[in-house]
C-alpha cells in the first residue's frame, strides 16, 4: 500500500510540475519584432519575411513599426523592454550610426542590447549620372579633384546608410564634395538622372533598373566582391583599398536577455537563413544571407559602431 501511495503521489507532483514546465518554455506568447521605419520598405519587408518563418516555425511573431528619430524610438523601446526575448529589435545601418550620430540619445546600443543573429547583408553601389564625364571610380576621383567643392553627392537623409557610404567613400578620398540630404530616395532620382546631383550611393535594388537601362551609370558596388545583380560592377574598393559599405541587418534584445532564450532565437534565425525560400526572397531583395552565432554578431555589432564613429566624427555630423 505505502508503495501505491508513494506512486501516486508522484504522479501527482509530475502532473503539477509539467504545466509549470510548459510555461517557461520560450516562447509561450508571441514575440514583437520591432522595426524602426515605415511598413512596406525594404527594412519592414525583411523584417516580416523572418517574422512570417518564425510564425511557423517557433512561435506567433508579429511586426510592431515604431518610427521616427532614424530608427531610435524603436531602439529605445527594445532597450528597456523586460529582458525575456518577447521585445525582439531589427537592427540595421542606423544602429550603428546613431550611438555617434545622435548627441542625447536615452540608451546606448553596445550597453543595453545583446545581439541576437545576423540576418542579411546588402551592398549599395556608386552611380552617376551618364552626363558626368566618368565611368570609373579613378576617373571620379580624378574629376572630382579637378573640380573641388562642385561635385555634389545625394542621401536619403543624415544618417542613413545612402548618406554614409557616401561620407566614408569622401573620408577616404579625400575629396571635398557638397552633401545635398533628401526625404526619403524618391526624390533623388529625377534630379540624379537629369545632373542636378552628381552622385549616389544607393541601395542595389532601388538603383538597378536605372542601370540596367542605361539612365545611370554604375562605377562601383561598396561589398569588397562583385553582387550578382550587377556582376560588370567591380567593388569600389579595387579603386580605394579597405573601403567597405555595406547595408547589415541583424535581431538584437534587451540586455539580460538569458541566454537560453537567445540561443533559441539565433537557432531559428539561423534555420530561417538556410530555408531555400526565404533565401530566394532575400535574393529577389538584393540581399545575401548572414548567418552567425549571437557571439559572431555582437562582434561585428561592436567593429560596425567603431567603424561608423570615425566616419560620423571626421564629417562632423550632429543631430540632437
Amino acid at each position: 500500500m505505502r508503495a501505491i501511495r508513494f506512486i501516486v503521489m508522484l504522479l501527482g507532483l509530475i502532473c503539477v510540475s509539467l504545466p509549470a514546465i510548459a510555461a517557461d518554455k520560450f516562447p509561450s506568447r508571441p514575440i514583437k519584432f520591432v522595426v524602426g521605419f515605415l511598413a512596406g520598405g525594404p527594412t519592414d519587408t525583411t523584417a516580416r519575411i523572418f517574422c512570417e518563418w518564425l510564425s511557423q516555425h517557433l512561435g506567433t511573431c508579429v511586426v510592431e513599426n515604431k518610427v521616427g528619430q532614424g530608427g531610435m524610438i524603436a531602439a529605445a523601446s527594445v532597450a528597456n523592454a523586460p529582458p525575456d526575448g518577447y521585445s525582439i529589435l531589427f537592427t540595421g545601418p542606423n544602429n550603428f550610426i546613431g550611438p555617434t550620430l545622435y548627441k542625447n540619445l536615452s540608451f546606448n546600443h553596445a550597453r543595453d542590447t545583446v545581439a541576437v543573429a545576423g540576418l542579411a547583408r546588402l551592398s549599395n553601389v556608386m552611380v552617376v549620372p551618364p552626363s558626368l564625364p566618368v565611368k570609373t571610380v579613378a576617373e571620379f576621383i580624378a574629376y572630382a579633384k579637378a573640380n573641388p567643392g562642385k561635385i555634389s553627392y545625394a542621401s536619403s537623409g543624415n544618417g542613413t546608410s545612402v548618406h554614409m557610404s557616401a561620407e566614408l567613400f569622401k573620408y577616404m578620398t579625400k575629396l571635398d564634395m557638397v552633401h545635398v540630404p533628401y526625404k526619403g530616395s524618391a526624390g533623388i532620382y529625377p534630379d540624379l538622372l537629369t545632373g542636378k546631383v552628381d552622385v549616389l550611393f544607393d541601395n542595389i535594388p532601388g538603383v538597378v533598373e536605372f542601370v540596367k537601362s542605361g539612365k545611370l551609370r554604375a562605377l562601383g558596388v561598396t561589398t569588397v566582391k562583385r553582387q550578382a545583380a550587377l556582376p560588370d560592377v567591380p567593388p569600389v574598393a579595387e579603386t580605394v583599398p579597405g573601403y567597405e559599405a555595406t547595408v547589415i541587418y541583424g535581431v538584437a534584445a534587451s540586455k539580460g536577455t538569458p541566454p537560453d532564450v537567445v540561443q533559441v532565437l539565433n537557432k531559428a534565425f539561423n534555420e530561417a537563413l538556410a530555408d531555400p525560400k526565404v533565401q530566394k526572397r532575400l535574393a529577389d531583395l538584393g540581399s545575401e544571407p548572414l548567418p552567425m552565432t549571437s557571439a559572431e554578431f555582437a562582434k561585428l555589432t561592436g567593429d560596425e559602431i567603431e567603424k561608423w564613429a570615425k566616419v560620423v566624427k571626421a564629417a562632423n555630423l550632429s543631430i540632437e
